[in-house]
């Protein structure tokens, strides 16, 4: 179909093609028309719709940022507040590339206990559960933390039983949602809302044994991951890219200076 002028750049693809790359329905491409999420680039004299290249960029982050977890109003927001396109998908990107290594290190993982059971071979207890856990970051935390650190937090994970896991990681997980939403909801960092957050996650932080305890060590704790959410992509990622991260950053700061440990 010859829908464009010069080059794929200039092209204008109907709702129907749209759809069919997207892996989604027509019906979704005119709910977010609806909701004023991703309207048409045009609308032909046919009624059809049709979406050039800066809609469909705008597709991609709002399908990136759905595999994140955000519901179509925070995509709104989040988008609205990431003006930089570019800067944007770099996030998205570097999320990306860390899901990637993970999932590829999983196969492995999976791939090789196949093969041992297929040659009636005993499993090599130390690789059957790489990419499924969280020592990945075991090199980053003795670091900035110290073995003990790591030590403590890493007996308090395997300790927990699977029911115990999964409320942790639903909690998170919640925790960052609340972020993101309140972020993309332009939330002043220093109102009531935001330090609510604040103090919801410093008490996350604090449930983790392993975390400094004394006033002085938290509240450098504190400041050391707000920066570094900011700094490291892959936990910008988990508020919806650099600029919440930059909310959440500020408002952790801000609760610090009002005095957390009062």
């Amino acid at each position: 179909m010859n829908h464009g002028t010069r080059n794929a750049a200039g092209r204008d693809f109907p709702v129907q093609e749209v759809a069919r790359l997207a892996g989604i329905t027509s019906r979704t491409l005119r709910h977010y028309d609806a909701v004023g999420l991703l309207p048409p680039s045009r609308i032909g004299g046919n009624g059809y719709r049709y979406y050039d290249q800066h809609a469909l960029i705008r597709l991609q982050r709002i399908l990136l940022l759905r595999e994140l977890g955000l519901g179509l109003a925070e995509i709104a927001g989040v988008l609205e507040r990431q003006g930089n396109t570019t800067d944007a998908l770099r996030t998205h990107l570097a999320w990306l590339e860390q899901e990637k290594d993970r999932l590829a290190r999983q196969i492995a993982s999976v791939t090789r206990t196949i093969t041992a059971l297929e040659k009636g071979q005993d499993i090599m207890a130390e690789n059957t559960f790489d990419g499924f856990d969280h020592t990945q970051y075991k090199d980053e935390v003795e670091q900035k933390w110290g073995r003990e650190a790591y030590a403590r937090s890493d007996e308090w994970w395997k300790n927990m039983d699977d029911g115990e896991r999964s409320r942790w990681k639903a909690e998170t997980e919640e925790l960052g949602r609340a972020w993101t939403e309140a972020a993309a909801q332009g939330t002043d960092p220093t109102s009531a809302a935001a330090q609510g957050l604040a103090a919801r996650h410093v008490d996350w932080l604090k449930s983790v044994p392993g975390a400094p305890t004394g006033p002085d060590q938290l509240s450098g704790y504190v400041r050391s991951l707000a920066g570094m959410y900011v700094a490291d992509p892959r936990f910008a990622a988990n508020y919806g890219g650099a600029e919440g991260a930059e909310f959440v950053r500020d408002a952790l700061l801000a609760y610090v200076e009002g005095g957390m440990a009062d």
